[in-house]
């Protein structure tokens, strides 16, 4: 049965794959949305997944209100228009930030959200409202919680990583160990699929990740693979790496704290509910997925 779908934040990254992904089996529809005060939207359609909102400035020159206004106001405006609709389904796709920007040990749904940015506290006020509100019966809510998303086209730190590799310069990142959660977009869009198609998935909270985490070090090699080159990674000391990146947050230098923080924290997402949830394998391994994207840079 075809359903017809809305999606907000269509144009962007997510958006656009999963347009691609859902639109032979549905039909799709892009709506775009911005906050307004005391704004009500015409939501008819039987689904919304819902994208759009402000993502985390790694420059750091964002005012905090236009987050709040992006991803926890307008969230509730739509919510609000979906509960008075007909439609049954509402996708909100937030994010692990909303839970911690850092973890020790293996991150799950039943860990309390302690965020400390303005673009996680907005995403998890935003939960925290639909999770409030009581839900009419033959309607379904869905919070998902993705990690570092990756995919062809997309051009976030993976392709600097990229960038690197195939000019044959040194990995001088070695000395940090890690293991980090990544997300095929392949599997993000499977996973939206089944939650739209299956009807007995239980509302809630569900992390999205692949299933094998994998080590800076590991990425570094595996993009040498994609390359056909072997990959050479140094170990320079850490505490000099450290304080280059923070002479970076200073000089507008292509590492800054948070950006080595991203490349070689530790933070690794369960994805145990969800798979047990819809009942079946994700399509792309973790190493597959990756693969994939890194050959999308040659191009």
């Amino acid at each position: 049965m075809r359903n017809s779908i809305i999606i907000t934040g269509a144009s962007g990254f997510v958006g656009y794959n999963l347009q691609e992904y859902l639109k032979d089996a549905h039909d799709v529809h892009a709506m775009r949305v911005r906050y307004v005060a005391n704004q009500r939207f015409d939501l008819a359609c039987d689904a919304i997944i819902h994208l759009a909102g402000k993502a985390h400035d790694l420059k750091k020159v964002s005012n905090p209100t236009d987050y709040y206004e992006a991803n926890f106001e307008l969230t509730k405006q739509l919510f609000d228009s979906f509960l008075a609709s007909t439609a049954s389904v509402f996708i909100f796709m937030s994010t692990v930030k909303a839970v911690a920007d850092a973890i020790d040990g293996i991150l799950t749904e039943e860990a309390m959200p302690n965020p400390k940015t303005h673009y996680g506290i907005a995403k998890q006020q935003a939960e925290q409202y639909l999770l409030s509100q009581e839900l009419p019966n033959g309607k379904r809510v869905y919070i998902l919680r993705p990690c570092m998303i990756h995919g062809p086209g997309n051009k976030g730190n993976l392709n600097l990583l990229y960038q690197l590799v195939s000019k044959r310069l040194p990995w001088p990142l070695g000395d940090f160990k890690n293991e980090r959660s990544f997300l095929s977009i392949e599997n993000l869009c499977f996973v939206v699929q089944e939650l739209l198609e299956n009807a007995m998935i239980p509302s809630g909270i569900y992390q999205v990740s692949d299933d094998i985490a994998l080590s800076t070090n590991e990425l570094i090699t595996l993009l040498g693979s994609s390359l056909g080159e072997q990959s050479r990674i140094i170990a320079i000391p850490s505490p000099w790496i450290k304080g280059i990146a923070k002479l970076g947050d200073h000089l507008h230098l292509p590492l800054n704290t948070e950006r080595l923080q991203k490349l070689t924290e530790n933070y690794v997402v369960s994805n145990k509910k969800i798979i047990k949830a819809i009942g079946k394998p994700l399509p792309i391994a973790s190493k597959e997925g990756l693969l994939k994207t890194f050959t999308s840079f040659k191009k």
